[in-house]
């Protein structure tokens, strides 16, 4: 369990990017956190990690203030995957950027390249293995990145907009593999945009906005607040909006409709009413 208390963070001493921070994220939940550029989602996620400490409030994992952790510690329950994949990958090839950090968790040589391969195949990045990460594309450097904390399996995994520069077939394998890392026991935290892949993926969504959190809840029942998703600078789901243009004529159409299955349900018993 990941529990933030009142965490406030500032940069420089000048631009507050956390104003009381407060959010419990359990053991093997998937949530999402949305908000628009600058409301403080990475930041947030960089204290779940070590990378950040609190000037103020403190985080608790499994029962422990990170205050009195190592960074290397943290990195051994919490896996942080960059927005920016360059801050990331440094080593020659893609097959030592992802054996690295399993070597450093103490995987054995043949251990470590039997995960590589593994977590290499399930991104399609099978045959990128002696390739240099800095010649391969934006979006194949994200895998990369990905491949080197999925490998490792953290218990606690934090993706920052994972499904940038990846096309439908690539966040379908990614959702199918964050699908089963959760089955595992894994905890799965994603910052993104991506009001869709949120939609089809995370139960619970976490609305940010000006440093703080101003919703938390059912993904459902967060997307469907106009206010939220303005604040949030984010256009509505694609369902909420059919269901909202369904309801000029059906007024019976529930305005928190996200999925896809709630619409045809929806227009079903409609249909079946008739």
């Amino acid at each position: 369990m990941i529990i933030l208390e009142d965490v406030h963070y500032s940069y420089d001493g000048v631009y507050t990017a956390l104003r009381g921070i407060s959010l419990q994220v359990d053991d093997g939940e998937r949530l999402a956190v949305i908000g628009a550029n600058g409301a403080g989602k990475t930041t947030m996620i960089k204290h779940m990690n070590g990378l950040l400490r609190p000037q103020n409030g403190r985080v608790i994992l499994d029962g422990q203030d990170t205050k009195f952790m190592s960074v290397a510690e943290i990195a051994r329950k919490v896996g942080l995957v960059f927005q920016n994949p360059d801050h990331q990958l440094f080593l020659d090839s893609v097959k030592e950027e992802v054996e690295f950090g399993l070597r450093n968790l103490g995987f054995t040589e043949s251990e470590a390249e039997q995960r590589c391969q593994g977590t290499l195949a399930s991104l399609g990045l099978g045959g990128f293995a002696e390739r240099s990460p800095f010649t391969l594309s934006g979006g194949e450097r994200k895998r990369v990145a990905l491949a080197s904390v999925l490998s490792t399996e953290p218990r606690f995994l934090a993706l920052d907009e994972p499904t940038i520069g990846q096309d439908a077939h690539q966040k379908n394998r990614l959702a199918q593999m964050l699908a089963e890392m959760n089955k595992r026991g894994r905890t799965v935290v994603v910052v993104t945009h991506d009001i869709e892949f949120v939609i089809e993926n995370f139960p619970r969504t976490v609305a940010m906005a000006e440093g703080q959190i101003i919703a938390d809840g059912s993904t459902s029942m967060v997307l469907s607040n106009d206010e939220v998703i303005e604040r949030c600078a984010l256009a509505p789901p694609q369902m909420t909006l059919a269901a909202r243009a369904l309801r000029n004529v059906f007024p019976e159409v529930g305005q928190r409709l996200t999925l896809l299955s709630e619409l045809e349900e929806t227009i079903m018993g409609i249909l079946g009413g008739a």
